[in-house]
């Protein structure tokens, strides 16, 4: 099935009725498509249209699509799964459409049916249970796997591996994934264990509570240190609060609402007592404000989500917003910032991390185009269409400018992603967390001052 773009006519949204092909609750929301008329302002958004060309992989495209079902035109198959799963969700579409549809709401509920239409099965169906519902909702269970991590990296196992290799048995994305893993240290949830707050440095401004994530913690659990020394530092207690889990963006992007939602409960009840939550990952960032979406069906747990939400914070957002304190040293260095998209299309925050790291003396920041084009990072996207995301980090990588030292951005899968592209494509470029480069300007204050009270003496 290859649509065209005379087949997807301006059509008045039809209602879901009993002649829908969405057979189980939490589907589509109508009211997301009704005011689509598919004048294609989305297609040059649209990363997937612009490789493929294909109406199917454009917005305006699926939402048609998504709409079929709901009017018993189309059948939840594979012809409709592919185009829905070949989404990358970066919303740059919403972005870019005048009347804001939530195309990537759309895509997450289709998936949802998807999901329970046609289960996955075989090796698929193994890794999806091993990872999404036997590891990344249990801490614990992550800070072990983070354990084998570090063996294999500090045992020399990992150096064998690559000598010999045997690292070539694996897919060539998963190869060039392990080939810029970050170097594994103790997870901030282990490293503060006997603390219920850290305290703040100075002049308190009050408490926030942090999301540490489940991957963040164990992969760049540096940059969840860095978050923490930067609030202290700026007078905010940090509460890590012990009951918190995984905050199941990857569940919904895979279609596992249910999942999600056992999550999101579990995090809600966790930070019920807090006034702010700080994240710094975009991609949970963007999932916890999301939350009120999964209990639409729900009304007493939608209230709850709702006022969650409605505290969750991007920490690059929060200290900009707050007063944090400009460093004085200088960490001299060129730099272009990418926009990631959870964050820039998801959250609508673009300005606050530049200003940031503009504040930073010695910071020289060079533009780069189409900042906020997606890197094909997408949750787990570059692991589940390697094809179609290694595409999409091309196109990305030719707009990185050749004469910067760092690609700063606010998100580890784009870290990460953007890692394999410097990588692949001969670059040099170091890859940092916004909020890496002010830690490490305040750590150079911090050495400078006690270098001149030891010198005073």
């Amino acid at each position: 099935m290859v649509l065209k773009e005379n087949d997807v006519k301006n059509e008045p949204a039809c209602t879901t009725t009993s002649l829908s092909n969405y057979l189980w609750s939490d589907a589509p929301d109508e009211n997301k498509w009704a005011d689509c008329v598919h004048c294609g302002m989305c297609l040059e958004a649209c990363p997937t249209y612009e490789l493929t060309g294909q109406e199917q992989h454009s917005p305006r495209g699926r939402v048609h699509l998504i709409q079929s079902v709901a009017e018993g035109k189309l059948e939840v198959n594979e012809q409709f799964m592919d185009p829905v799963n070949q989404c990358l969700d970066c919303r740059a579409c919403t972005t870019a459409c005048p009347a804001d549809v939530d195309v990537g709401g759309l895509i997450e509920e289709a998936r949802g049916q998807i999901r329970q239409a046609m289960p996955l099965k075989g090796w698929k169906g193994m890794v999806s249970k091993l990872f999404l519902e036997e590891l990344f909702p249990y801490p614990n269970r992550m800070n072990s796997f983070g354990g084998l991590l570090k063996f294999y990296q500090k045992s020399g196992v990992q150096n064998l591996v690559r000598k010999t290799r045997l690292i070539n048995i694996m897919p060539s994305h998963l190869v060039e994934m392990e080939a810029v893993m970050p170097e594994i240290k103790v997870p901030v949830r282990k490293l503060f264990k006997n603390e219920e707050v850290i305290k703040a440095k100075g002049t308190e401004k009050g408490t926030v509570s942090f999301l540490t994530g489940c991957i963040m913690d164990v992969m760049f659990s540096d940059i969840n240190e860095s978050t923490i020394n930067v609030l202290t530092h700026n007078g905010h207690n940090v509460s890590i609060p012990k009951k918190q889990t995984c905050c199941g963006a990857l569940h919904v992007h895979a279609g596992d609402r249910e999942t999600g939602r056992k999550l999101a409960k579990q995090n809600i009840e966790a930070f019920k007592d807090a006034d702010k939550v700080i994240v710094n990952a975009a991609g949970c960032g963007c999932m916890l404000k999301d939350y009120p979406e999964l209990f639409r069906e729900d009304a007493e747990w939608k209230e709850k989500a709702e006022v969650f939400a409605a505290k969750v914070e991007d920490v690059s957002k929060y200290v900009h917003d707050n007063g944090y304190e400009k460093p004085k040293s200088e960490i001299k260095t060129r730099l272009t910032y990418h926009d990631a998209c959870h964050l820039a299309h998801g959250q609508g925050i673009r300005e606050e991390p530049r200003k940031i790291l503009l504040d930073i003396p010695g910071v020289e920041m060079v533009h780069m185009p189409n900042s906020d084009r997606c890197c094909g990072s997408a949750g787990i996207y570059n692991i589940t269409n390697p094809e179609m995301a290694g595409a999409v980090l091309e196109r990305k990588m030719e707009n990185v400018p050749d004469d910067v030292d760092m690609i700063s951005m606010g998100n580890p899968g784009c870290m990460l992603q953007m890692a394999i592209g410097v990588e692949k494509y001969g670059r040099s470029q170091q890859v940092v967390h916004t909020i890496q480069l002010l830690d490490w300007a305040y750590k150079k204050d911090a050495e400078k001052e006690k270098s001149n009270k030891g010198g005073e003496k």
